[in-house]
């Protein structure tokens, strides 16, 4: 299970440390996409798959459907952990979550979000300020 913050810093190659704690489920490989709210997604190799698997079932008559599946696969690169615990970040995801230098890699449960940090930070603000009408929100579909 993939918790907590971590600032990292996003070197001149593109690549960024993942936390030790969280490497030994990167051994065998990760995988990177575009995520959501402008962040990247890295996912172990076995939660890729049941992700993939599911976008793979979903009704191709759908706009929305497609386009999701084309957000997360289209822009999904394999990545692999160097001798120092990094990955590649492409430059095309660099560029769409707008991270450069700064990052937070976040963890989520099942996959970790890397984030650029003024980003993270301003996403952050705003949902602790939105913190008790998420909660009541959550609260009605019994969590």
């Amino acid at each position: 299970m993939f918790l907590g913050e971590y600032h990292h810093t996003i070197d001149e190659k593109g690549r960024i440390s993942i936390p030790v704690k969280f490497r030994a489920d990167f051994e065998r490989g990760a995988v990177i996409t575009r995520g959501l709210d402008g962040s990247l997604f890295l996912f172990p190799p076995e939660e890729w798959d049941k992700l993939a698997s599911k976008l793979a079932t979903l009704p191709l008559g759908k706009a929305n459907t497609r386009a999701f599946a084309r957000l997360m696969l289209a822009g999904a690169m394999d990545a692999a952990l160097d001798k120092q615990g990094r990955i590649v970040i492409p430059e095309y995801l660099r560029e769409y979550a707008s991270v450069q230098k700064d990052a937070v890699v976040a963890g989520l449960y099942n996959r970790l979000e890397i984030w650029d940090a003024k980003r993270w930070q301003t996403y952050k603000q705003q949902t602790e300020k939105d913190a008790v009408e998420l909660a009541e929100q959550l609260g009605e579909l019994g969590l």
